[in-house]
């Protein structure tokens, strides 16, 4: 099982149900293989399953995208940056017969190998052998060897299943066939589950799925409990994301954030952070003409807060310089790595 890094957790409680489209008329796709019958929670079956389940594959292949739209609502960031996640994330989503742990990891890579990336590697592979089930995801139109590398770590004393994302890109499903048949000779995967997950295409099909290789036992989690990470984490993460997203590709990625205050005055936060860069000559890049790119970071990020934590949020944003930050284990250590 998985160790939670916040002992007791601080849980988000989820304030509505998801909603997920599950057919898509343009696609005509359906699971590919599925190798176990369902057995479904039912008056003369009541079988509740609950386990813990890896989200792995490349960078940016889609593996926060589909966490956020399996459990509805936006918690892990997402942009078009490889090493936009650099935390395990618990995301819990719960249904009327099952308790899904989903743990989105940060895609494992080999370029730019530094303290920071050995620990994201680290990160991947002990996750591996902590879960139950193992979701490992490719995009079938940009297969190579960052899939391969990833493909050659996955266990084999656990059930893996292969996720074939933005499979409604290709059209004709038959298209998929050799992708995938290519994979399924050199690997044992317990079930392939094509699906659209910026669609929310399938989903439905993937969870079933999962939950048949999920041990039976009692729910770990309250139902309207949704992740274990605390706000200050997450404010974090949502600022993050804007940096990432409004700078273009001349953003380098040894970028972080640091939350220096975090105080709530009944349904007001303030909230004090600093971005942090590696060298002074980065520092413009994040302030713009007077100002104004900082302003627009901080103020798409002001309103993510409020929409996820539901009231007013004060955010003030400096931009400041910690020279080898991301080749430094120490400094790792003390931003939360």
């Amino acid at each position: 099982m998985l160790h939670r890094r916040y002992e007791p957790p601080y849980l988000w409680r989820r304030q509505q149900p998801p909603h997920r489209r599950t057919t898509g008329r343009a696609t005509g796709l359906q699971p590919i293989a599925c190798r176990q019958e369902s057995t479904l929670m039912t008056e003369t079956n009541p079988v509740f399953r609950c386990g813990t389940v890896a989200i792995v594959g490349r960078p940016n292949v889609g593996k926060s995208t589909l966490l956020n739209h399996i459990l509805g609502l936006k918690l892990s960031i997402t942009s078009r940056k490889a090493q936009t996640t650099r935390h395990r994330l618990l995301g819990i989503h719960t249904t009327a017969d099952t308790q899904f742990l989903f743990v989105d990891t940060p895609g494992f890579q080999q370029k730019h190998i530094n303290a920071l990336n050995r620990t994201l590697n680290k990160t991947v592979t002990q996750v591996l052998t902590e879960v139950d089930v193992v979701l490992f995801v490719i995009e079938p139109m940009h297969l190579g060897e960052a899939d391969r590398l990833v493909l050659n770590m996955l266990p084999k004393d656990r059930p893996v299943l292969l996720v074939v994302n933005k499979a409604d890109l290709m059209g004709d499903k038959n298209n998929l066939l050799p992708l995938i048949q290519d994979f399924d000779l050199e690997f044992p995967f317990a079930a392939i589950v094509p699906v659209s997950a910026k669609k929310s295409l399938y989903l439905d099909e993937l969870l079933t799925t999962v939950r048949q290789h999920l041990p039976e036992q009692p729910a770990i989690y309250a139902e309207d409990e949704f992740t274990d990470k605390n706000e200050r984490f997450l404010a974090a993460e949502l600022l993050r994301e804007k940096v990432f997203r409004l700078l273009g590709e001349e953003i380098p990625y040894a970028v972080t954030v640091e939350i220096e205050q975090f105080q709530q005055e009944g349904k007001l936060r303030r909230i004090h952070a600093a971005i942090i860069v590696d060298k002074e000559s980065q520092k413009p890049m994040l302030i713009g003409k007077n100002g104004e790119k900082l302003k627009q970071i901080s103020t798409e990020a002001r309103q993510d807060m409020e929409k996820l934590f539901g009231g007013k949020i004060w955010l003030e944003v400096w931009v400041k310089v910690k020279s080898g930050w991301a080749d430094d284990e120490r400094a790792l250590k003390s931003l939360g790595y």
